[in-house]
C-alpha cells in the first residue's frame, strides 16, 4: 500500500499532541482526518497548507455518540476510496479533584470522553476494516497515570487504565486480521493540560524523573509513527511508555 494512499483519523487534532502528531503524518505522507469542539488558528494554518484531500476537519466532540457517529461517516466518505489505515483516539479531558468532592457530572464526563469515546470509534473503525478485509493500525493515547495513579485524578486514571485493558482484549479479537492494537503511555508532557500545575508540582515531578524535565510532544509522536509504519507489524497488545524513566 502506497503511504500516500494512507489514510489516519486522528480525535482531538486542534491542539498538544495530537496537532503535533497530525502535523508530522502529513509530514510522512500519510492523509489526515481529524476532529475537535473547534479549530485553532495552528489547525487552520495546517490545513491551508496541506489542502483538504490531505488534511480535513469535523467538529465533533468525542464522548457524544452522534458526533462520534458523524465524524467517522464523514471520515469514510473524505477517504474517497483511499484506504483506511488507522485510528488515533487521542481526545481526552482531565479535571482535578479529589473523588469525595468531584461531582459526578465530572466524573462521568471524563470516562465518557476518554474511555467510551474511545471504545465507540474503536468499534467504528474494526466495523470498516473487518468489512474491507484490510489490515490497519489502531492506537490508543493512555498516560502512566492509567498504571499509577494520582492524587486528585481517579476519573482519569480510571479512564486510560481503562484504555490499555481495551488494547489488550482487543489485541486478541483483531489479531488474526493483520489489525494491530497498541497503547502509547505518555509521562508528564508540557502541554496545555499539565500547564495547570503548581511550580511546586512541577519540580517535584522533574526531581523524580530520572531524565530531569518533563516530556514534549516531540517524544511521542516518533513512538505513534513507528507504531503505524511497518516496521511496527509484529507488535500488538503493548503499552509504550514514554515517560523519562518516572515510572521506572
Amino acid at each position: 500500500m502506497d503511504m500516500t494512499d494512507k489514510c489516519v483519523l486522528v480525535t482531538g487534532g486542534s491542539r498538544g499532541l495530537g496537532l503535533a502528531t497530525t502535523r508530522q503524518l502529513l509530514q510522512q505522507g500519510y492523509n489526515v482526518f481529524t476532529c475537535s469542539r473547534s479549530q485553532t488558528p495552528e489547525l487552520q494554518a495546517l490545513m491551508a497548507q496541506a489542502g483538504p484531500a490531505r488534511l480535513s476537519w469535523c467538529a465533533a466532540a468525542v464522548g457524544q455518540a452522534e458526533d462520534e457517529e458523524r465524524f467517522f461517516a464523514q471520515a469514510v466518505q473524505w477517504t474517497a476510496g483511499r484506504p483506511l489505515w488507522a485510528l488515533i483516539n487521542n481526545a481526552a479531558t482531565a479535571q482535578d479533584g479529589i473523588l469525595a468532592t468531584l461531582p459526578n457530572v465530572d466524573s462521568e464526563r471524563i470516562i465518557e470522553t476518554n474511555l467510551t469515546g474511545a471504545l465507540r470509534l474503536s468499534r467504528l473503525a474494526l466495523r470498516h476494516l473487518l468489512s474491507k478485509g484490510t489490515a490497519g493500525r489502531l492506537i490508543n493515547i493512555s498516560s502512566i497515570i492509567g498504571s499509577r495513579g494520582y492524587t486528585g485524578l481517579a476519573a482519569y486514571s480510571a479512564s486510560k487504565a481503562g484504555l490499555d485493558g481495551l488494547t489488550r482484549a482487543l489485541a486478541r479479537e483483531v489479531g488474526r486480521r493483520k489489525i494491530t492494537v497498541n497503547s502509547v503511555a505518555p509521562g508528564y508532557l508540557e502541554t496545555e493540560m499539565s500547564a495547570s500545575l503548581q511550580q511546586r508540582q512541577r519540580s517535584q515531578i522533574i526531581n523524580r524523573t530520572p531524565l530531569g524535565r518533563l516530556g514534549t510532544v516531540d517524544d511521542v509522536v516518533p513512538v505513534v509513527l513507528f507504531l503505524l509504519s511497518d516496521q511496527a507489524a509484529f507488535i500488538t497488545g503493548q503499552t509504550l511508555v514514554i515517560d523519562g524513566g518516572i515510572s521506572c
